[in-house]
């Protein structure tokens, strides 16, 4: 069953008393923080989850953190900040202790293995994907029912990723295939089938001649004009979706490209990472004239399987075949290599590996303690409305799901259900529940109700952001 420390499993009385939580489970081996950030993010993540100033103050000239949600809404009710209500990063403050860990309970099950979890960016739809050609489509705020059923086309192996448009009328899904199928979504009918409504959009050119790769990764631009890719044959494609053709290609790395993101809602910078263990910036701007990626990012001694974007066109996080999530600050770059030869896909990670470090690393902060083996495992930030972005979370090879605290690096919350490889989570954007898809073809929830009990479906309206 989940669990979390419980120093984030808050009790009222002992909030009201001004005091933390005890420590559970001290003796358990990955409790013990592994780093302490000391950079502008992790002053920047304490500022959203931290209360205002005169909120925080329970006594003139002292200040208490954590502040109870009583004492901050007594000082709301007493118009302490001046402002008669509560700003986003009280909210924060208050949210943030609340992990989605209680559960789990089933969403779907299949014969298949599950690939992708994903909400949308209300968190009104998920989509869920599966390795025998299902995307199913949930409706969230109508208790989970199946809004659309796609059968998808032309699939070889696998699903390997999906997209939604920003406006959610689109899905993109991609296979081992540089063809691209987009389906929409908005239509009324449930049953999707492949010769029907799908498109293929063709990532290769004329001048391929018929050469043949495979596609990873894909993402829409912020605008949902463009689409980003990463594949097989070492690039990072772009998609004009208004002038339906390929717009660039680059020549990004000396190994596949599992992961690509674009870095903000410019659409400018692009990173990408690779099976030759780099970390990339391309910036579009400057790209014809130099030919070559902004910066590169070293530090993980094995493959990239996945990165996730902060959004602020600075930040990011890797997950890694060295069995360690790597966070970046993009200003910092530098050279690499690389020391053992295994196969990720069926070979443990060498023992003895485990705590090297690249003499060059630039990363900010290392977090170990999740396995990443037999497929591209993915790792996210934590949503920025109700934590401020203080978490990690990953999947991992020994069938749980792992919560890191980005400042302390410590593990806050390690979820157990599942009998297989869970490959994607996906952590609702508003409220404390989480998803996650697994190989043993169950896809969970996970959330905090405050009796422990299961929730009710969700009916009400999002907030606005």
């Amino acid at each position: 069953m989940g669990y979390a420390m419980s120093r984030l499993e808050i009790d009222s009385n002992l909030c009201d008393d001004e005091k933390n939580t005890s420590e559970f489970g001290q003796s358990h081996r990955h409790s013990k923080p592994l780093n302490h950030l000391e950079h502008d993010i992790a002053h920047a993540t304490k500022r959203r989850s931290e209360p205002h100033e005169h909120l925080a103050k329970v006594l003139p000239g002292k200040r208490a953190v954590p502040v109870s949600p009583v004492k901050m809404l007594a000082g709301r009710e007493s118009n302490f900040s001046g402002r008669g209500r509560f700003m986003r990063r009280d909210c924060c403050h208050v949210l943030h202790r609340y992990l989605p860990v209680n559960g789990p309970w089933l969403v779907d099950q299949m014969n298949s293995r599950a690939y992708i979890s994903q909400f949308s960016s209300d968190g009104s739809l998920f989509v869920a994907g599966f390795q025998g050609g299902t995307i199913r489509i949930y409706d969230v705020d109508r208790g989970w029912k199946v809004q659309k059923n796609i059968l998808a086309k032309s699939l070889r192996w696998t699903i390997t990723d999906t997209t939604l448009s920003p406006d959610q009328r689109f899905l993109v899904y991609t296979s081992m295939s540089p063809i691209v199928q987009i389906v929409n979504i908005g239509s009324a009918v449930t049953e999707s089938l492949a010769n029907e409504i799908h498109e293929g959009l063709d990532f290769s050119a004329d001048d391929d001649w018929g050469y043949s790769f495979e596609i990873f990764s894909v993402k829409f631009s912020t605008d949902g004009r463009e689409l980003v890719a990463g594949s097989s044959d070492d690039a990072i494609y772009v998609y004009d979706l208004e002038r339906n053709k390929r717009s660039l290609r680059i020549s990004a790395h000396k190994s596949d490209v599992n992961t690509v993101c674009f870095a903000d809602e410019s659409g400018h910078l692009i990173y990408s990472g690779s099976d030759d263990n780099f970390c990339k910036v391309w910036d579009r701007r400057c790209l014809k004239a130099k030919g070559k990626p902004a910066g590169v990012l070293i530090g993980h001694l094995e493959g990239i399987t996945f990165i996730d974007s902060r959004g602020d066109g600075r930040y990011l996080i890797s997950n890694g075949k060295d069995q360690t999530i790597k966070l970046w600050d993009i200003r910092k770059i530098h050279q690499g290599f690389r020391r053992y030869e295994w196969d990720y896909r069926w070979m443990d990670y060498p023992p003895q590996a485990r705590d090297l470090k690249h003499p060059s690393d630039q990363s900010l902060a290392t977090y170990k303690g999740h396995s990443v083996l037999r497929t591209l495992i993915r790792c996210y930030f934590s949503p920025a409305y109700s934590t401020g972005q203080k978490y990690i979370y990953t999947g991992s090879k020994d069938s749980c799901i792992y919560v890191y605290d980005l400042v302390s690096g410590a593990i806050v919350a390690r979820l157990e259900h599942h009998k297989a490889t869970v490959r994607d989570c996906s952590w609702h954007p508003y409220y404390p529940m989480l998803v996650s898809s697994s190989w043993d073809g169950d896809v969970i929830r996970w959330e905090f109700p405050g009796n422990g009990e299961a929730p009710a479906p969700l009916t009400e309206k999002h907030m606005n952001r």
